[in-house]
């Protein structure tokens, strides 16, 4: 592979122009199908195979009037203090007007008034309207969001205070300013380690035409397939933070190799065959553990998944073709002052070298402290809940929470989720009987559970039940009364011949989180085998991929005990703005797992590659640990804290999905990068020696040489090629 890539190297340096045309013909195209082509995107989670899903499409069948898939919000009005709305003939006169504004909206199926369906709390303080929309959320555009709002007026006239709630005001994603601080901090560190504005600016610039050619090449995609609307800020945020780090070691070997050689053409075929061959591999542990989201069966992850790694597969093309066109346009310019003078003569000890040597030297009591550390981090971990946000985890100033908040207190919490529950009749003597025996034996089930009144469908044979539980949408005891009605389902058929399943957006919340539960141990077990192939096929060895994979492992549970930390138990809350602690967002596990097993692999493969390359020429075991960290370690440092200033831009975005995955991944970076790859692993590599480069013969034999460390490099054909390159 490194000569392959040798030769992709010079001809990308060499025919400059040619490759910079085509990169911009492809970023313009990308861009005029995203113009052209875009559809929309959606912000529902639906997961096919589960209970509430399958209720949802049989009422699609059997009961299309409940609309029971459609986008729905709740307008509650609060009295002024005081006063009562049951003796406040303006305040109920103006609630009626906003009910008929409401009810005149388009795309909404019905508005309910509070009077005439009993939706005002018991102190006369609040009342509701249910608003049903004939659409799903994604089909709601920010102008059908204000006019909802706007409908308040005659109420707010009155002196009534109105908030909105529901699954109906959540909007699109959107990215702000403190992604863009994120994206300066990077450029910040690249010039600290380039010394050379230039240098520091290649990785950005490329970074962002790749960024901008996968961007558009998804929002093109939504056009043709329905896309999540966290998608493309996933995609996004993995594009910048790969695509600067790859980029950022090219260049720091294109600097070295220049140096070297005074060759720019060959600089950048060794930079492009040496680093670039980590960069191949490392994006392709990347690509792996997005794309095997595939296998779970979810939709949603599914097309996150792969629209991420067609992102991070475009970084790696741009890396290998684009940079090293860049570098020939900046030719020596890439180089510090002092480089390109040949004046710099300091002889002081790099720091990684230092580190690395200490690491050597005190190697067991370092791997101690590194375990109990990761191990003490890891506790709260055993207390992860999974579930999906609602209102109730908004901040504390927004309507939505607002909202929620008066309706827990004037009807409690537990309308903020009512469970719906179908009853399919058509095997029944009696359907409307059969649907009045199981609220019954559903109000038996716990305290105060309400179960109001079975609405029938027009053919009479499905009936709808709506349960409101006493707890709210993500407390543990909502989930048991969820599992309570479905363990009654048998017994429920065989005395009334009817079936019964739960649906509803809460129970959908609960089914989703549990699918998701379920799939992260086979999914860890897919990702994990096929990245330690491949890292056997990079390193030759069993020992150092299985240490890597180990240590993935470490920094995993401890990421997950940080993440639970704070934002289920709520600590720095003033930090994070974590308004309302709850469960962890469902998808989050999976998508750390997939994501961070990547990134975990991009420092193995960037400063073990670089170890093993000194161990293949000689050095011995320990004396290479060191000299790769010499060479490394300093590019290592800069692209976590890269990685880390970007993914923490993130952290303050207003979607609380991208707000944990920012932190949580931030966070893996940190501790993967700063204590399993530049502690435990040469620590651990201390420890086995040249043991650790053990490869039975049979699989020595087996595997083919993929030559990351570039031996090959150094054969006939290469320099020859290397001298016809100096004397043109």
């Amino acid at each position: 592979m490194a000569t392959v890539l040798y030769r992709l190297g010079r001809f990308s340096f060499r025919r400059r122009g040619l490759v910079l045309l085509v990169w911009l013909a492809v970023l313009a195209l990308a861009g005029l199908g995203a113009a052209t082509l875009a559809g929309k995107t959606t912000s529902s989670v639906s997961i096919p195979g589960t209970e509430s899903q399958e209720a949802l499409d049989h009422l699609a069948e059997t009961f299309p009037q409940a609309n029971a898939g459609g986008a729905t919000a709740r307008v509650v009005f609060a009295a002024p203090e005081g006063t009562n709305l049951t003796e406040d003939p303006a305040g109920q006169a103006a609630i009626a007007a906003t009910v008929a504004e409401l009810n005149d909206l388009g795309k909404v199926a019905q508005a309910t008034d509070p009077f005439t369906v009993g939706a005002v709390s018991p102190d006369g303080h609040y009342a509701y309207s249910q608003v049903t929309y004939e659409v799903q959320g994604f089909d709601l555009t920010d102008d059908d969001r204000d006019a909802l709002k706007s409908s308040a007026t005659a109420a707010t006239d009155a002196g009534l205070t109105v908030e909105f709630g529901g699954d109906a005001l959540q909007g699109m994603p959107q990215t702000g300013i403190t992604e863009v601080i994120g994206v300066g901090i990077a450029a910040l560190v690249l010039v600290i380690t380039f010394g050379a504005l230039i240098a520091a600016g290649l990785p950005l610039l490329t970074a962002l035409i790749g960024v901008g050619v996968g961007i558009a090449g998804i929002t093109t995609a939504s056009g043709f397939i329905d896309l999540n609307s966290n998608t493309t800020i996933l995609a996004l945020m993995l594009g910048l933070a790969v695509g600067i780090d790859y980029a950022l070691f090219i260049v720091s070997r294109y600097r070295h190799e220049l140096k070297v050689r005074g060759n720019g053409e060959e600089a950048a075929g060794h930079a492009v065959g040496t680093a670039g061959s980590a960069v191949v591999f490392a994006g392709l542990t990347v690509i792996i553990a997005l794309a095997g989201l595939s296998v779970i069966g979810i939709p949603l992850l599914m097309a996150m998944g792969l629209a991420a790694a067609a992102t991070v597969a475009i970084a790696v093309l741009v890396a290998l073709t684009l940079l090293p066109a860049l570098l020939g346009f900046a030719g020596r310019r890439v180089l510090g002052r002092r480089d390109r003078k040949g004046t710099d003569t300091r002889t002081r000890v790099p720091m990684g070298e230092k580190w690395a040597r200490f690491v050597v030297r005190f190697r067991v009591p370092v791997l101690i402290v590194a375990l109990l550390g990761l191990g003490a981090i890891a506790v709260p971990a055993l207390d992860l809940r999974l579930g999906l946000p609602d209102d109730g985890m908004a901040a504390s100033d927004t309507t939505q929470r607002k909202a929620y908040d008066s309706i827990s207190e004037g009807f409690g919490p537990g309308v903020n989720g009512p469970l719906t529950v179908v009853v399919d009749g058509s095997g029944s003597s009696d359907p409307a009987a059969a649907a009045a025996q199981i609220g019954e034996r559903i109000t038996g089930l716990g305290e105060n559970i309400t179960v109001l009144p079975p609405t029938p469908a027009p053919d009479g044979t499905t009936s709808l039940l709506t349960v409101i539980p006493a707890s709210g949408p993500t407390d543990q005891a909502t989930t048991d009364l969820v599992h309570s009605i479905r363990d009654l389902q048998a017994q429920l058929h065989d005395s009334t011949g009817a079936e019964v399943s739960v649906t509803g957006l809460t129970a959908m919340n609960i089914d989703v989180s549990q699918k998701m539960f379920d799939a992260m141990l086979p999914y860890l077990a897919i990702v994990v085998g096929l990245a330690f192939l491949l890292l056997m096929l990079v390193f030759r060895s069993i020992l150092v991929p299985l240490k890597a994979t180990l240590g993935f492992l470490l920094s995993v549970v401890a990421t997950f005990g940080a993440v639970v930390a704070v934002f289920q138990w709520g600590w720095l809350d003033f930090l994070f703005g974590v308004d309302e602690p709850g469960p962890i967002m469902s998808l989050l596990p999976i998508l750390l797992i997939g994501i961070l097993f990547g990134l975990a692999m991009d420092y193995q493969v960037f400063l073990v590659t670089r170890m093993r390359e000194d161990f293949v020429h000689g050095a011995p075991p320990k004396e290479a640990i060191v000299t790769g960290f010499r060479h490394g370690a300093r590019v290592v440092v800069a692209a976590a804290v890269i990685m880390i200033s970007v993914f923490g831009g993130f952290i303050f975005a207003d979607e609380s999905l991208i707000r944990s995955i920012g932190f949580a991944l931030a966070f893996g970076v940190l501790v993967d990068a700063f204590v399993v790859r530049m502690t435990i692993v040469p620590a651990v590599m201390a420890l086995l020696g040249r043991s650790a480069w053990w490869l039975p013969r049979p699989l020595d034999r087996l595997l083919p040489n993929v030559d990351v460390e570039g031996e090959k490099l150094s054969r006939p054909a290469v320099r020859e090629a290397e001298s016809v390159g100096a004397k043109g």
